[in-house]
């Protein structure tokens, strides 16, 4: 997907910086051929430019040189002051590792919830007290 979009992109800079340009051409308030071209080209639909008045709609009887026919030329265009955009995409090696085993793999390994306690441990009987051996009492 990715990479899709930075060709369209691509192709879409490299059409805006060569010129290139929708061009249309209307007779009579009606469109008549349209092309997608290199720079500014004049199009032509075959009609003569020199037509009578009455070709053109006005109803005057002396003809006149008419341009009935007009082109309208639309340019892609892109600013000189674009600046390139760039995405740092730091990932941890630990989530990566978590997250394929959890989600792709789905090996998930749950410590058991027993907690276990030593109320049953009785600790060693002792040989000697210490305490009186080394006179050391808590005052």
């Amino acid at each position: 997907m990715k990479k899709t979009i930075s060709i369209f992109l691509s192709i879409l800079m490299l059409a805006s910086s060569s010129g290139i340009a929708y061009a249309q051409h209307f007779c009579s308030g009606m469109e008549m051929v349209a092309k997608i071209t290199l720079g500014e080209k004049q199009l032509s639909c075959g009609m003569e430019t020199d037509a009578p008045a009455s070709d053109c709609g006005s109803e005057t009887a002396v003809p006149e040189k008419h341009d009935c026919c007009k082109n309208h030329i639309t340019k892609i265009n892109t600013d000189d002051n674009y600046a390139k955009a760039s995405f740092d995409l730091k990932l941890n090696k630990t989530f990566v590792a978590t997250f394929v085993s959890v989600f792709v793999l789905q090996e998930v390994e749950i410590a058991s919830t027993e907690k276990i306690f030593f109320a049953d441990y009785n600790p060693p009987p002792l040989e000697q007290d210490l305490n009186i051996l080394y006179e050391t009492f808590l005052i």
